[in-house]
């Protein structure tokens, strides 16, 4: 039945236009799910890394630093529509700070790098089907922002799920975009080959990438750590940065100990009975910040090799087809993470970098830390953190969704830069010019409840 699953999903890629490229890699995964792959990556056979150069260390002179920026590609992941916070938009395009969105900060660090450095620095985004048109047309707006004939953007690539059953493509007539999932952000690597874009930047005389989650505004444009990568001569090099409490669940690197090679493991890939270790900050002491760079020519070089497919470890996850219908039947989905071609680039690297080049936003509680005093952002669109420490939030599912964190926050949001934690139990909304100070917890007394205006929490 399996065989017969292939040719269908083969078959449904390529009515739906997808490239032969992404055929091929879904079919490489999909003889690794039918021989039983986990993607399980076990505690015996890798040790930690514990020694990564530090960013704050580096040594660059500023002209070599300028050269390799100028050699560089800024690359955004931006395929996200923000549902978990109930957008139908790119999560890119939330308002951060007044009425800059991520993607008008995100221009704004571009457009003072080529300033500051004089380079071209083109900005390149990886989108979905269901971001591309929105992107693009908030983007119409910069004139200046392309570079040469290179795209603002290219699409990544599709997949059907896969009932878990039968491995056959699952069918959904209630909603047919369910039955199709993006394969991991590992997709990076064979869409840029597939849509020619690999090729145009060689072209047009640039070596490096440097690639981030669009809704991390700490991984702007950054010469120094451009200059170092460029001086390695190194063909890929990590992000980490060391592991908190608060960082148990992201994805670590360690060292394969068969051949000393860099690795990522995420969550996915360990098993439940070797879970304490995955999440012992102290056992694996760095987390991958899914910013990375990569030297352009040597994944080309890869690719052709590989014919297309990088072979990036397996990642089975298993869901239900409709993700809010617990009942609905359960599929795999088949991913990669772009993070985990560090273990296929021979000589790849890893810098510790500083906790500010990673503010990723999954949810309204990094969203309000954002859109409060405890940043501030400058005219080149850098955030910077005002106390030596951002307090922890934890808002209660009154906020989950944008449309109602808004309302909440209607008159704005309060002053946090002396506050610790603020947590939020109930249905509670702010006045304007309320301040936080130290631990606050406000709780749930059944019915709404209301922060007068100009009050201070303690």
């Amino acid at each position: 039945m399996s065989e017969q699953g292939l040719g269908q999903a083969q078959d449904k890629m390529a009515a739906a236009g997808v490239s032969q490229t992404a055929i091929d890699v879904f079919s490489y995964y999909y003889s690794e799910l039918q021989e039983g792959a986990t993607g399980l990556i076990r505690e015996e056979t890798i040790r930690p890394l514990l020694d990564p150069p530090m960013l704050t260390d580096v040594e660059v002179d500023d002209a070599a630093a300028a050269e390799a920026l100028g050699a560089t590609v800024l690359i955004k992941l931006n395929g996200g529509l923000g549902t978990s916070m109930g957008m139908q938009v790119a999560k890119t395009l939330l308002p951060v700070r007044e009425d800059k969105t991520f993607l008008d900060l995100i221009v704004d660090q571009v457009m003072a790098a080529r300033r500051e450095h004089d380079v071209r620095l083109p900005l390149l985004f990886m989108n979905s089907f269901n971001t591309q048109k929105d992107t693009l047309a908030a983007l119409a707006k910069y004139p200046d922002l392309q570079v040469d004939d290179l795209p603002l953007d290219f699409l990544q690539s599709q997949e059907p799920k896969l009932r878990t059953d039968d491995l056959t493509p699952v069918e959904w007539p209630t909603d047919p975009q369910l039955e199709w999932c993006p394969p991991g952000h590992g997709d990076l690597y064979p869409s840029l080959l597939s849509t020619g874009v690999l090729d145009a930047l060689i072209e047009a005389g640039f070596r490096y990438a440097s690639v981030s989650n669009a809704d991390n505004l700490g991984a702007g444009p950054d010469a120094t750590l451009a200059g170092w990568f460029a001086a390695t001569g190194a063909p890929y090099a990590a992000e980490v940065c060391r592991r908190t409490a608060m960082d148990r669940k992201g994805g670590h690197l360690a060292i394969r100990k068969e051949d000393d090679q860099l690795i990522l493991r995420d969550t996915a890939q360990t098993a439940e009975d070797e879970m304490e270790f995955f999440t012992d900050e102290h056992r694996h002491p760095y987390f991958h910040t899914n910013n990375l760079w990569f030297d352009l020519r040597a994944l080309r070089e890869l690719l052709a090799e590989r014919d297309g497919v990088l072979r990036l470890p397996l990642i089975r996850n298993v869901k239900t087809v409709d993700p809010k219908d617990s009942s609905s039947p359960e599929v795999v989905q088949v991913e990669t993470a772009m993070g985990a071609a560090v273990e296929i680039f021979q000589g790849a690297r890893a810098i510790c970098v500083p906790r500010s080049r990673f503010l990723p936003v999954k949810t309204t509680n990094e969203l309000l830390l954002l859109r409060s005093d405890v940043y501030d952002v400058d005219e080149a669109g850098r955030l910077s953190l005002v106390p030596e420490a951002a307090p922890v939030i934890s808002l209660d599912s009154h906020f989950k969704k944008i449309a109602d964190f808004d309302e909440r926050f209607s008159a704005g949001v309060p002053s946090l830069r002396q506050a610790s934690a603020l947590t939020v139990d109930g249905d509670w909304s702010f006045g304007a010019n309320v301040t936080v100070t130290g631990d606050v917890h406000l709780q749930d007394d059944g019915a709404p409840q209301h922060v007068a205006d100009g009050k201070t929490l303690s």
